[in-house]
């Protein structure tokens, strides 16, 4: 003979699945709506829509002008930042090591130096804001005051 739970035991265990799955799912859609980092360019720059490819290949520095000629200054934040990983990750679909050991192999070969590294959004969003051809990134909930933001489709 098989025996049943009490009614109010599975109402219980009903209710605590169905508040789990509510508050994972509330979990899913804020991490969806504050991104992790966001591009960001000089109040003068035209580009608001920036391609994934044409974003790596600026910060590798594989492209050194924007479309209308302006030369393209890139700046990165300090290597352990997690905002760092975020757009190493997402965009150059590497790791912040791998983007390091790239630059070594570029600077041992006498080809090129990297973006410089700043401290905090606030400096990133400093220099993008004084450098007409600038693109940087900061974290998703920085304010941003005297830069744009640009997307990436």
């Amino acid at each position: 003979m098989r025996r049943s739970l009490p009614h109010r035991f599975r109402l219980l265990l009903l209710s605590g699945v169905i508040a789990f799955a509510l508050a994972v799912r509330i979990g899913f859609v804020h991490a969806e709506s504050t991104p992790e980092f966001r591009l960001i360019v000089h109040p003068d720059n035209p580009n608001t829509s920036l391609s994934r490819d044409f974003v790596t290949d600026a910060f590798l520095k594989r492209t050194t002008r924007w479309g209308d000629g302006e030369a393209i200054h890139v700046v990165d934040q300090r290597a352990d930042a997690p905002v760092r990983r975020a757009f190493s990750e997402h965009v150059l679909g590497r790791s912040v090591a791998a983007v390091k050991s790239y630059w070594q192999q570029r600077i041992f070969s006498g080809r090129d130096l990297p973006p410089p590294e700043l401290e905090s959004d606030d400096a990133v969003a400093s220099y993008v804001s004084k450098h007409r051809g600038a693109l940087g990134y900061v974290s998703g909930n920085f304010k941003l005051e005297h830069v744009k933001a640009a997307t990436l489709p």
